[in-house]
């Protein structure tokens, strides 16, 4: 049996709540064979950013080329891509390998607040990656972002959504996490919307819940799974990782995507 493969190009958190870290491990908790391709390394921990060291685009590119030439890959995703040149070199290199499903999670700023996308490096996303996603992941401050103006509303969400539809992407899910009341995420696929909702969880631990989700639709898409109930799937599978969230350090604990794992392990104990 064919192992899924899913490639991630993206940042190391060395707290190892998010970026490269949060996106192994889900890959690995859902059945698919993972492997990475480094933009920036952080020191980072719960409560915030201390120093970030960028890769050179050169050898982001080299990464995707050694795993893509060798290993192959069936679906990839990106997360922090810190500057312009390195986010024209990994497009360069999705187009091409012809890496056709892509999730694009377009990382911004950290939950601390700490800035992970040079402002410069917005347009470069929506004109040179946003065409190549199959999937965009915003969350409202992100989609804001790239639509240039405020997303503070379901209203505005759907609005943003079909904003967003034009850069390229087939799929775009703008998640309400940040709203009040119920998490609720707005998918759309140009023609269509669905609200994707959630019970509330009240907890500050919510490391890395957007690598989770957007890695989690990764996973989905590289095992076979369509891509409506990929996001489907994903949002249940980051709903329990923040349910079962790890309260560590001192600032913001991570969402924990071994949930599945640690319940399968307690159950095979009975």
């Amino acid at each position: 049996m064919a192992v899924p493969r899913a490639l991630t190009i993206a940042g190391s958190d060395s707290g190892g709540g998010a970026g490269i870290q949060a996106d192994l491990k889900t890959f690995s908790a859902l059945g698919v064979f993972g492997m990475t391709a480094i933009t920036a390394l952080t020191a980072q921990n719960t409560t915030g950013v201390t120093g970030i060291v960028e890769m050179s685009p050169e050898f982001v590119r080299q990464q995707i080329d050694a795993v893509v030439s060798d290993i192959g890959v069936d679906a990839a995703k990106t997360g922090m891509l810190s500057s312009a040149p390195i986010v024209e070199a990994v497009a360069a290199e999705i187009r091409r390998h012809r890496i056709t499903q892509l999730v694009i999670d377009p990382v911004m700023i950290a939950k601390s607040g700490a800035p992970l996308l040079r402002p410069e490096a917005r347009e470069a996303l929506r004109r040179s990656l946003l065409p190549l996603a199959l999937v965009v992941t915003p969350n409202l401050y992100e989609a804001a972002a790239l639509v240039d103006r405020p997303v503070e509303t379901l209203e505005e969400m759907e609005d943003a959504a079909r904003a967003l539809h034009t850069f390229g992407p087939r799929y775009v899910v703008v998640k309400g996490g940040h709203l009040e009341g119920s998490a609720v995420d707005v998918v759309f696929d140009g023609h269509h919307f669905e609200r994707l909702e959630a019970r509330r969880i009240n907890t500050r631990h919510t490391h890395g819940t957007g690598c989770v989700f957007s890695a989690a639709i990764t996973a989905g898409l590289a095992r076979g799974v369509a891509i409506p109930q990929a996001i489907r799937d994903a949002k249940a599978f980051v709903t329990g990782a923040i349910r079962n969230a790890l309260p560590l350090g001192s600032g913001h604990g991570p969402a924990n995507p071994m949930h599945t794992w640690k319940r399968g392990a307690n159950n095979s104990r009975e």
